[in-house]
């Protein structure tokens, strides 16, 4: 054994040595300070040139983001959302060599209270970011998740977005913008701080109670989200900015992918992974940060001292297994530190997903909660279809209780012309007493599937905001009243006609 070391152990680390002292890959001339991949060692000049370079040209690449829009930051003061606003922050510099021009904003959503922080934790979480906030010059807004609560119907609504571009419109725009004063950005002078609004402890209550129904941390988790999104959404619309720029890392995004395809989010991959999502029409959200990995933000934040604040999460100090969220980042970060390519493998699977376009017209073919595109409307020979009839079979009596039943009850799967002779005029399939008696409830047929196994873990539908309940009611009197109608609407053949 002392043999073998000598022979094996002593090589080894005189190989590893020269390793941390190789030239930087770019410039070949300074010494490599940071190792990203296997044959990606930068020097600390070339990293930051590498890193500010990737996030432009994400950027430009997609000409998403027009000179002299407003664009609202979205940083929640972790590692990812602090290196985009420092990124913005050196785009807009002086110094910069292809200056950013847009117009900044930041918004900080404060969910001390869904995690059961006590107020003097809050404020002073609160007091730390508002201080990262100040340095950069930028307005910003400080809200509390409370906040959702009192939220309009109309967020949960896909406004009419913008009409689509012509192929050489942002270059229109950029020479316009040029040819004017061409000044971008905000300056100190220009900066504006919104005081947060007081938070009553009532409000605390009715939203610990609301992720409280939960019954599972997956739900919950979910459910908060969903949350956040909405009060992003409306805070960027009141504030008059079309672009919500979000800080999620490749990473995130892969463990994301992931997690939601677990979820039965398979058909809303393309708006929760890609680079723009425009489900909400008029407010477009944008992720920057997707092509750089957990790592890469770790070690700029690092080497070039970008401050960020810690906040707790709902699955913080819990176990793996507490939620699939959790599972999946566990299973995901364990093999990318044996598999280096695991990220970038999943990553690259989600860059080819894409939306469906004009699948959602109305608004009724929209998710009452994440404002996507319905994907319950399936075919009989659907997964989705298998699952229900699963569900119903798990539910139905055993046999010595269905021998109980009257004699003219139908199966499910019949109608009641079979026993009563009578067509019973129920278009979905099946009996309509049967169709009566396991028809999920109303607010369940305005969600999506994932929505509604989420809605299905919560004790009570009652707790949800009253945004979301007050939206509920007005589509299902709408498609009452389109049901009652229905003989005297002309359809799309005869209007062709």
């Amino acid at each position: 054994m002392c043999q073998v070391e000598e022979e094996y152990h002593g090589p080894l680390l005189r190989e590893e040595l020269p390793s941390v002292s190789r030239q930087c890959v770019k410039c070949k001339e300074a010494s490599a300070a940071v190792v990203i991949r296997a044959g990606d060692a930068y020097c600390r000049g070339c990293f930051k040139e590498y890193f500010i370079h990737k996030f432009r040209a994400m950027l430009g690449k997609n000409r998403l983001i027009f000179p002299g829009e407003k664009v609202l930051l979205a940083v929640s003061g972790g590692p990812s959302s602090c290196s985009m606003l420092s990124q913005v922050q050196e785009g807009l510099s002086q110094n910069a060599h292809k200056k950013l021009r847009f117009l900044p904003g930041i918004v900080y959503i404060d969910e001390g209270g869904a995690v059961g922080q006590s107020v003097e934790h809050r404020r002073r979480t609160v007091e730390e970011l508002r201080a990262v906030f100040r340095a950069t010059g930028f307005p910003f807004l400080m809200v509390p998740l409370e906040q959702v609560l009192d939220l309009p119907s109309s967020v949960v609504l896909s406004a009419p977005g913008a009409p689509e571009q012509e192929a050489g419109a942002y270059k229109a725009a950029v020479d316009h913008f040029l040819l004017s004063d061409g000044s971008s950005g905000v300056t100190a002078g220009q900066q504006q701080e919104t005081p947060p609004p007081e938070v009553q402890e009532a409000h605390t209550h009715s939203l610990q109670r609301l992720l409280g129904s939960a019954r599972t941390l997956t739900a919950r988790e979910e459910l908060l989200n969903i949350l956040r999104q909405h009060l992003l959404v409306h805070t960027a619309r009141s504030a008059g900015y079309s672009k919500l720029m979000l800080g999620d890392s490749c990473t995130r995004l892969a463990v994301k992918l992931l997690s939601s395809i677990s979820l039965g989010r398979g058909a809303q991959l393309a708006h929760d992974t890609g680079f723009s999502d425009s489900r909400y029409g008029d407010t477009i959200l944008v992720r920057p940060m997707r092509d750089y990995s957990a790592k890469e933000i770790a070690y700029y934040n690092r080497m070039f001292s970008v401050p960020s604040v810690f906040t707790a999460g709902l699955d913080t100090k819990t176990a793996d297994k507490s939620s699939i969220q959790h599972l999946t980042e566990s299973f995901v970060i364990k093999l990318q530190a044996d598999f280096p390519s695991t990220v970038s493998t999943i990553y690259r699977t989600s860059e080819k997903l894409q939306s469906c376009k004009g699948s959602a017209s109305a608004e009724g073919d929209r998710c009452l909660l994440c404002v996507c595109a319905l994907d319950t409307a399936a075919e009989n020979a659907s997964a989705f279809s298998a699952t229900l009839i699963s569900e119903q079979l798990s539910q139905t009596k055993s046999p010595g209780e269905s021998r109980q039943a009257p004699e003219w009850t139908a199966p499910a799967s019949q109608c009641c012309s079979i026993v009563g002779g009578e067509l019973c005029g129920n278009r979905g399939g099946g009996c309509c007493s049967s169709a009566k008696a396991s028809e999920s409830p109303p607010l369940r047929s305005l969600l999506c599937y994932s929505c509604q196994l989420t809605i299905k873990d919560m004790s009570s539908e009652e707790v949800l905001p009253q945004y979301i309940l007050s939206e509920a009611e007005r589509r299902l009197r709408r498609s009452q009243l389109r049901e009652e109608i229905r003989d005297f609407l002309l359809e799309d053949e005869a209007d062709e006609g």
